[in-house]
C-alpha cells in the first residue's frame, strides 16, 4: 500500500501503558479520522523501515501525507486533523494493550511524559516511500 492510500497515521508504542492510554484518548477524540497502528506490528515495523529513521521508538508519530511527525512536533497536526472535517474514516479495531514491562509507575510516567516533551522531529516523505 502506499502511504497517499492511508494517511493520516498515528504511529504509538504499543508495548507501553501509557503510550497506549494516550493511543486510546487519541483514537477516541479522533473518531476513525486517523489510522492507529503500533510501532511493534508488522505496519509499525514496515513504516519504521521505509520512512522512519533511528529515533522512531523515541517517540510516536503522526504521518500525513508529506510529513511524519515526531514527539512534540506531531501534537498540532494531530490536533489539526482531529477537529478537521475531513470525511475518510477509517475502521476503529480497537487498540490492544501489551505492556510487558512496568509502565505503571510513576517514575515510566515522568518518563514517558518527559519524552513527549522533549523530542521532536519532522521527517519530509518522498514520493518514493511506500508502506
Amino acid at each position: 500500500m502506499r502511504i497517499e492510500e492511508d494517511f493520516p497515521i498515528v504511529v504509538f508504542d504499543n508495548q507501553c501503558y501509557l503510550c497506549i492510554k494516550f493511543a486510546k484518548f487519541v483514537d477516541f477524540f479522533a473518531k476513525g479520522k486517523m489510522k492507529m497502528i503500533g510501532h511493534y506490528t508488522k505496519e509499525g515495523e514496515s513504516i519504521r523501515e521505509k520512512i522512519l529513521d533511528e529515533s522512531a521508538l523515541e517517540m510516536f508519530w503522526f504521518i500525513d501525507k508529506r510529513k511524519a511527525y515526531g514527539g512534540r512536533s506531531a501534537l498540532l497536526p494531530m490536533i489539526k486533523t482531529i477537529f478537521s472535517n475531513k470525511s475518510k474514516r477509517f475502521p476503529t479495531t480497537g487498540i490492544n494493550e501489551q505492556c510487558s514491562h512496568d509502565c505503571k509507575s510513576v517514575k515510566a510516567v515522568f518518563v514517558r511524559s518527559t519524552s513527549l516533551i522533549s523530542n521532536s522531529k519532522v521527517i519530509k516523505i518522498d514520493d518514493e516511500n511506500h508502506i
